[in-house]
């Protein structure tokens, strides 16, 4: 495999990745792990401090396997029944009791929890105490990235002199640097590199439709896709592809901002953005009957390019992913449609200029609602490309889809800076 195919492989393996829970709260969780295992026994005290945007996406959703909302039950979990060695699935194996003697530090008094003024959009530091010893763990530049572990003031790990490793872990905003990659690089790679080089991602096709089925069963957040199967079944909404893809991708998002104890396939960071790049992909894919191969080359193509097109602008911002991410989504499922590479690029041209002024508020419930417009969008502007009809040269939206990309790039950099801070004022009120 040249090169070039092996970095884009590299970049999905780095930032698309199975996820237990949203991964801001779940960041804290794992830190919580680590540094109770640094301490070496559960602590009898907990700080968090995490920065602003990741404090504004604990703040509304579930963490799973605790039926509870928010940074101090995460961290506390974490830090009681977490696996240090799980990654964004540090509390797969939590029990009732593990939650019940975190929910009693909570009671008590003993876990704390605010916003730390930092550069960095992800970073989260958990400091334990237990008796006389007191440790601390740094996590920046990515959910799980531990930077910092310090021990009774004596620090045990520092990753910026860490030598054990040639090659230092990326951070998710640096994932795309150094690597020449482009839409149709991305096309190109997800068409024509071997097949066996990519089958791991059929993972996401599990996992996502997983997920969807729990939220279609089961009672989760305000039950949007169980209100579309149900109108559908009604006969007050049609039964068709637009209308399956928009059920099926909100119920994974209800599920998983409701606390369901299924991983999702993250992307770039987030578990709604990587529904949104595999549900309505995988709904395509069976309406055209496409092989699992074909199925799978789609969902590199939707995942790739959705982690390309968000590398623009901070892995976490008061811009609502999901928009870039159906964006990827529609130009996987133009190919499916047997689209062209140039009708791909228009569905993504299509997708932005619907999408982009949807902000992120916060991981919570809602967030089903806005998994519902993005995929909506995704699907329509799949029609539309196939029909070649495109959006340019309007708005942000140029002439040419890789300077619409940056074009929306540069309105979130710029654009939005003190958004967060205003939405974090209002949430906070």
């Amino acid at each position: 495999m040249k090169t070039q195919w092996q970095q884009y492989k590299n970049i999905i393996n780095t930032v698309v990745k199975p996820a237990f829970g949203c991964t801001e709260p779940i960041s804290a969780a794992y830190a919580s792990a680590v540094v109770a295992e640094l301490l070496g026994r559960d602590p009898e005290e907990l700080d968090v401090k995490v920065s602003d945007n990741l404090f504004k996406n604990s703040m509304g959703v579930f963490v799973p396997g605790t039926g509870r909302i928010g940074l101090p039950i995460a961290s506390a979990a974490g830090a009681i029944g977490g696996n240090p060695n799980g990654g964004l699935e540090v509390l797969v194996n939590i029990t009732p009791k593990h939650v019940e003697k975190a929910q009693q530090l909570i009671d008590a008094g003993k876990v704390t929890a605010g916003r730390k003024d930092v550069e960095e959009f992800i970073y989260c530091e958990v400091t334990a105490k237990a008796g006389d010893d007191v440790a601390t763990v740094e996590i920046s530049g990515g959910h799980t990235q531990v930077v910092k572990k310090t021990l009774n003031g004596k620090v045990v790990f520092d990753l910026s002199s860490d030598t054990s490793s040639a090659e230092k872990p990326k951070s998710t905003a640096s994932v795309c640097e150094g690597v020449d990659i482009s839409l149709k690089g991305i096309y190109d790679f997800a068409t024509q590199v071997e097949f066996e080089e990519i089958a791991f991602m059929v993972e996401a096709y599990n996992l996502t439709v997983a997920l969807s089925n729990e939220g279609l069963e089961n009672e989760y957040g305000l039950q949007i896709g169980r209100t579309f199967k149900k109108h559908i079944e009604s006969g007050l909404v049609g039964n068709s592809l637009t209308n399956r893809a928009i059920m099926r991708s909100a119920a994974a998002s209800d599920a998983r901002m409701g606390g369901a104890t299924l991983p999702a396939m993250s992307n770039y960071g987030s578990g709604n953005q990587g529904i949104c790049a595999s549900m309505p992909v995988i709904e395509f894919a069976s309406h055209y009957e496409a092989s699992e191969e074909t199925m799978t080359r789609a969902l590199i193509m939707s995942h790739l390019a959705a982690v390309y097109m968000k590398s623009f602008y901070p892995p976490l911002s008061p811009f609502c992913g999901c928009a870039v991410t159906s964006s990827a989504a529609a130009m996987a499922m133009t190919y499916l449609a047997g689209g062209t590479f140039e009708q791909s690029c228009m569905a993504i041209q299509n997708t932005l200029s619907d999408t982009t002024g949807m902000f992120c508020d916060g991981a919570k419930s809602t967030c089903a609602m806005k998994v519902k417009s993005s995929t909506s969008s995704a699907v329509m502007s799949t029609l539309m490309a196939l029909d070649y009809n495109e959006a340019r040269c309007q708005g942000i939206v140029a002439d040419d889809v890789e300077k619409t990309i940056r074009n929306v790039g540069k309105m979130v950099r710029e654009g939005m800076v003190n958004t967060d801070k205003v939405i974090i004022e209002i949430m906070s009120a």
